[in-house]
């Protein structure tokens, strides 16, 4: 199938005399990767791995969606039941089965091949969101090959990868990289049958691409994957006058095979739930969020903007001078598409009172894209009025988050400074500043290279090295490792007042939340080997349930930490009850 080439875009490494190593050596690194395909695959590839792996294991489990999705997945395993979804004793309606399903073939995996613990190893539960962001990228790129040549299209895939919104996917167990990677499928084949629009077949591997990324996105976050779709769709079919370009997706045959793919488990879960998943799926959790801001995560229209320039870090400066030109050339088809892929569902999120930052990860490499044609087309320049001063971005995040790491661990880990990882968010901050350098000096390609090597350095820096240097924040592990210390094996364990999911995901599925004080007493006194954890504000009371002269145990264990989740210091002390 032929694509079209956008005027001005970059060109092909095939296209133009290799360049000499001494005269710019990011872009003669840029021709040889793109040399072939094969190469460009592997060099995404790499650059997923160095900015996506680090962090994998050591990071704790962030609370509270991840622990949440990785326990319900856990607890797959424990009771064999893999239609319904449970917290604990807690059925979980919310979304469809798909990421647990993805992450309990990781864990079995895990234990097949001998991982210690591979059932509390969250790294495992982690692997179906590594490969999904690893995928997503490679995906953006056979995209972005609709609209631009090899070369280019591997530095618009590569500017999406070092995003930090997507590193950040990438770390987390739960929905939202498998849901970008299902996305960019569909949407890269609509982006093929638009700009092929009067061929009447396409190839087998579009087809499978739009279908099976709808079907396994229905599985993963239900409605999300179709929504991304239709909207384009509907916009182009408006200004096309017709949705006949939409036949070659053969769509009697792609619903057919959806529904073969999504129907068993929702016919299952059906039966099981009576009809009480949708009730919460669709009546709860869907339209909750549509219509008021669900857990507390409201934000004004607007938030989603003014967060780009953090999300999609390192590019997002660059994206900015990319909008006149979108404006300009709206009429020319591959800016249309474009258009119609972002903008509509920009504006459905930004009206949706719930905003999660998350939730737009989808379009970003539709915007990397973008970017690079207005790259081609010399849009991206420091003679723009006030491009120098939006560029300042580049090195301010690395800045920015290089000295509120310091400033974290200086308050809340008893003046510690993450110094091993210093050396390399100092570069970062370095490599960063030589790209908006490079910018000023009119050298944008250049740029886009050091920017994309400076999230190479920040990423690793941040979720490879200084969260290991601040325990401050990994109250959970800290508790769960006291399990550890008692002289008995697998004691019970219960909580009061501390209650992350975390904390379950570590300790075990039978953790018991307490309500109250009395409770607490009546736990550690109920025989055998038993592990009991209070948080500050309820140690008074606890200490008060217990009668004169006959005091609470002494405590085996205290941890101070800050909840990331609440936003709160904690102080949480350590009972036990041992035979």
């Amino acid at each position: 199938m032929t694509t079209r080439l956008p005027a001005g875009a970059l060109p092909h490494a095939g296209d133009a005399p290799t360049r000499a190593p001494a005269l710019d050596r990011l872009a003669w690194l840029l021709d040889r990767l793109s040399a072939s395909h094969a190469r460009a695959c592997a060099a995404l590839l790499i650059l997923g791995l160095v900015l996506y792996l680090p962090g994998q294991a050591s990071l704790q489990p962030m609370d509270r969606d991840e622990p949440r999705f990785a326990q319900a997945s856990k607890q797959m395993l424990e009771t064999g039941d893999f239609v319904a979804i449970r917290f604990q004793d807690e059925a979980r309606n919310k979304k469809p089965v798909g990421i647990y399903w993805a992450q309990a073939a990781a864990v079995a995996a895990g234990e097949a091949l001998g991982v210690p613990h591979a059932r509390t190893q969250i790294a495992l539960y982690r692997l179906p969101s590594l490969l999904g962001a690893l995928g997503s990228v490679l995906l953006a790129y056979w995209g972005a090959l609709a609209f631009l040549p090899r070369r280019s299209a591997l530095l618009a895939a590569a500017l999406y990868g070092a995003c930090l919104m997507l590193n950040a996917e990438a770390h987390l167990a739960k929905t939202d990289a498998l849901l970008a990677a299902c996305a960019t499928a569909s949407l890269g084949a609509l982006a093929r049958v638009w700009l092929g629009r009067g061929e009447p077949r396409i190839g087998a591997p579009v087809f499978l691409a739009f279908w099976l990324g709808i079907a396994v996105g229905i599985l993963v976050k239900g409605p999300m994957v179709p929504l991304f779709v239709a909207l384009p769709a509907l916009f182009l079919s408006w200004k096309a006058r017709s949705g006949g370009w939409l036949k070659p997706l053969r769509p009697w045959a792609g619903l057919a095979l959806t529904a073969l793919i999504v129907a068993p488990w929702f016919v299952a879960i059906t039966l099981k739930s009576g009809g009480a998943f949708y009730a919460e799926a669709v009546g709860k959790d869907m339209l909750g969020k549509v219509g008021g801001a669900a857990e507390r995560h409201w934000g004004p229209p607007g938030a989603y903007s003014l967060a780009f320039f953090a999300t999609f870090w390192p590019g997002a400066a660059f994206a900015a001078m990319s909008l006149p030109l979108a404006w300009r050339e709206r009429r020319d088809d591959a800016i249309a598409f474009l258009i119609a892929t972002v903008l509509p569902a920009w504006l459905v999120f930004e009206a949706v009172p719930t905003k999660l930052p998350h939730y737009v990860l989808p379009l970003m490499p539709w915007i990397a894209v973008l970017t690079v044609i207005a790259l081609g087309r010399g849009e991206v320049t420091p003679r723009r009025r006030g491009a120098r001063a939006v560029a300042l971005l580049v090195p301010a995040i690395p800045i920015g988050l290089t000295l509120g790491l310091c400033a974290t661990g200086w308050k809340l880990d008893n003046h510690a400074i993450p110094w091993f990882a210093l050396p390399v968010l100092g570069a970062a901050c370095l490599v960063a500043g030589a790209s908006w350098l490079a910018f000023a000096r009119d050298r944008p390609e250049r740029a886009f290279g050091l920017a994309i090597l400076a999230s190479c350095l920040l990423g690793p820096g941040v979720l490879g090295l200084a969260q290991r240097q601040l325990p401050a924040l990994k109250v959970s592990p800290r508790l769960a490792a006291l399990k550890d210390t008692l002289p008995c094996r697998d004691p019970l364990v219960a909580s009061l007042g501390y209650r992350e999911p975390s904390l379950v995901f570590l300790t075990g599925t039978n953790l018991d939340l307490l309500p109250d004080a009395d409770a607490a007493k009546a736990f550690l006194q109920g025989g055998g080997c038993r592990l009991l954890f209070v948080e500050g504000k309820e140690r008074d009371a606890f200490n008060f349930a217990w009668p004169v002269g006959r005091p609470a145990p002494p405590p085996v264990g205290v941890v101070e930490g800050f909840n990331l989740n609440t936003g709160r210091r904690v102080f949480v002390t350590a009972y036990a009850a041992t035979p």
